[in-house]
């Protein structure tokens, strides 16, 4: 079947995506429109068969990189949790878009193009009972042939963890670990409540989100970035926050993000108050319940170990999803399509000292934050 490459518009991208296997928030044009704000531009790519149909979908987001040794501008390129295909198994529809995205990147003079689309190597832990996919093996092999290389940056967390809301409340607790829903009634014995956030609360949540990111040592952007991205996405009915308070002095929070029949937990926070009433667990419970009931059928809780070991930084978080849980999905992580492999290399190499710089500025940043508030 032959297929033909498009540009589109706003009016009807989201129900584009939406509409594809797999759609996923990071390919909204919402998301798009927020990244312009740390200087990416997007553009809208769809694909579609002989009798008009979609048969995929990309939002290519482009960054320019002044250098201050180089005197024309350098670009990058990134597809975040995409493209989307109506079928991954379809191989000339795999091999239109490998082509056409090289040509893109030639257009653009990009370094290169990052992709790390939902393409799923298996569920659960390796060697644990896992369902493998046995179209992971015909794709790797049509990447390479097309020149992507497996790329040592991943932007996403290579795996995640998916909670399916199919089943009745009372089976999303049954389906949970003994001590969970444990610590879910002790938060609600000990005095923790629930109540969803509003526009005035971003402030404070950003607040304890510096909080977080101190405590557990990862770095986070900028405030503005935050409140816009929130402020958003929570003004198109895309996103809902969700505070734990006790006692009405709030503890912790998160962020859930819809889109497609799908819900994400992209964003927590808490404080050292009142952790050991439990209140994070009780908040995941009604975040599940709440998507549910928003009409989502799956709660991906955003993030897992790369290795499936206890000196993974993740182990931890993954023993909390797990007990709520929360199936293992495993995905062929981000690929690069190096179109200028001398800059390519350069890039690569220099990458890691380019991001520890930016670890230590955003670390002060949010320190600064944290001090004036």
């Amino acid at each position: 079947m032959q297929y033909i490459i498009q540009d589109a518009v706003q009016d009807n991208w989201d129900e584009i995506i939406a509409s594809l296997p797999g759609s996923h928030i990071l390919q909204s044009w919402e998301w798009g429109q927020n990244k312009h704000i740390s200087g990416w531009e997007s553009d809208h790519k769809i694909w579609r068969d002989a009798d008009d149909r979609v048969a995929a979908a990309a939002q290519v987001l482009t960054r320019s990189l002044s250098l201050k040794s180089i005197a024309v501008p350098l670009r990058i390129m990134y597809i975040p949790r995409g493209p989307i295909l109506r079928d991954w198994r379809d191989p000339q529809l795999r091999s239109k878009i490998f082509t056409d995205l090289r040509e893109f990147g030639l257009l653009k003079k990009s370094i290169f193009i990052k992709i790390d689309p939902e393409v799923e190597i298996g569920r659960g832990m390796p060697g644990e009972n896992t369902a493998d996919n046995s179209l992971v093996p015909d794709l790797v092999a049509d990447l390479e042939t097309s020149g992507w290389v497996a790329s040592a940056e991943q932007v996403q967390f290579r795996n995640t963890m998916l909670i399916d809301l199919q089943p009745t409340e009372d089976e999303l607790l049954a389906n949970m670990k003994q001590k969970t829903r444990y610590n879910i009634r002790l938060a609600e014995r000990r005095g923790v409540t629930i109540r969803p956030g509003y526009a005035e609360d971003l402030e404070l949540l950003f607040n304890m989100y510096a909080e977080t990111s101190i405590r557990d040592g990862f770095t986070i952007r900028n405030r503005d970035y935050y409140l816009s991205l929130w402020e958003n996405f929570i003004s198109a009915g895309m996103a809902e926050p969700l505070l734990a308070e006790v006692d009405g002095e709030p503890v912790a929070g998160l962020i859930i993000f819809r889109f497609g029949g799908r819900a994400w937990y992209m964003y927590g926070m808490s404080r050292d108050l009142h952790r050991e009433k439990m209140p994070n667990y009780l908040l995941q419970w009604h975040a599940m319940v709440r998507a549910r009931q928003a009409g989502c059928g799956s709660y991906n809780l955003w993030g897992a170990p790369d290795e499936f070991v206890e000196s993974d930084p993740m182990w931890g978080v993954y023993r909390f999803k797990a007990g709520l849980g929360a199936e293992v999905l495993r995905f062929i992580g981000a690929w690069d399509l190096p179109i200028n492999s001398f800059l390519y290399r350069s890039y690569t190499q220099l990458l890691p000292r380019i991001l520890e710089i930016m670890r230590s500025r955003g670390e002060q940043e949010t320190r600064s934050v944290m001090d004036a508030g």
